[in-house]
């Protein structure tokens, strides 16, 4: 399938993405010829439901039982809807890079749309910013999303305790900084990128910072290359130690991203290849489909 128009013009990496010339099979890195299939089949399978969602077909989208009744994230983060709903929100920024920045983290972190939307986009004018903290202590709640959870421990010690503080006070003050130094990159490693800018930002935010990295790299390719080394979280290690308990889980989704795979879509009529960023979110959501199919994980259901 030909990626949608409004997304192609939402992000500007997927120039990025095409196939290569010449590129081994992404089957010679599994160590399990039986496994490959299952993670193949899971990947087309995966991104035919996406297919047909997208395209205005009617359920029932699979006849698989397990896709049928729970709930997946795609294979290409770039289709998520809260993805689309942040960057679609933040289009207008593009050409202001730290303003931009500042308020992806900003979405990253309250992780609900409406929320933002209700208490306005930050800025680097403190005033305006009262006016956000003002909205946000009086947004409807729940105020904040659950999939990516903020450890509030990392800032209760600091001037600014509370999620709402931090958000309206802090950013502000830190962004331009860490803007300057991502600007200063040429298509850095995310796991690069974060030893550089944890020690800047200040607070051990590693998780939320791999998200808005991520986000950086659809935009703003020429500062990070999500197919380089890439980290591999604990939800997806077990699929990484199963497809080759041999190599550095980091690298073998560089590997692996680094390798042809034909995932059914592409760009301008190019194969689009799937990123070490893509293979480690399919390492994730394979587990969390091997589980479900043995009765086993949280079973968050399809709605």
């Amino acid at each position: 399938m030909e990626i949608p128009h409004h997304l192609k013009e939402l992000y500007r990496h997927w120039e990025s993405h095409v196939v290569l010339h010449d590129s081994p099979a992404v089957e010679e890195v599994f160590t399990d010829a039986k496994l490959f299939k299952e993670v193949e089949w899971f990947i087309h399978e995966r991104i035919h439901i996406w297919e047909q969602k997208v395209t205005g077909a009617q359920p029932p989208y699979t006849q698989d039982p397990i896709f049928s009744k729970y709930r997946f994230c795609n294979i290409l983060r770039e289709f998520d809807r809260q993805t689309i709903e942040f960057h679609t929100l933040l289009n207008p920024l593009r050409d202001n890079f730290p303003l931009w920045l500042l308020n992806m983290f900003y979405c990253r972190m309250v992780a609900r749309i409406e929320t933002i939307q209700y208490a306005g986009l930050l800025s680097f004018n403190n005033s305006k910013n009262k006016k956000v903290y003002e909205r946000l202590m009086n947004s409807p709640r729940p105020r904040f999303g659950t999939p990516y959870v903020f450890p509030v421990s990392v800032i209760q010690k600091s001037s600014t305790p509370t999620r709402e503080l931090f958000i309206t006070e802090y950013l502000p003050a830190i962004m331009q900084t860490v803007a300057d130094e991502i600007t200063a990159w040429e298509n850095k490693s995310v796991i690069d990128g974060l030893t550089q800018i944890i020690p800047l930002f200040k607070f051990n935010l590693h998780f939320l910072w791999t998200e808005v990295l991520i986000d950086v790299a659809y935009q703003f390719p020429q500062y990070i290359d999500l197919f380089e080394e890439f980290p591999v979280g604990p939800g997806s290690l077990p699929t990484m130690q199963r497809i080759n308990s041999s190599i550095k889980p980091s690298l073998l989704v560089q590997q692996l991203g680094n390798h042809s795979f034909d995932a059914g879509l592409t760009y301008n009529n190019k194969l689009t290849r799937l990123s070490a960023e893509n293979w480690e979110g399919i390492g994730c959501e394979f587990r969390k489909y091997t589980n479900l199919s043995q009765g086993l994980g949280r079973k968050r259901l399809f709605r």
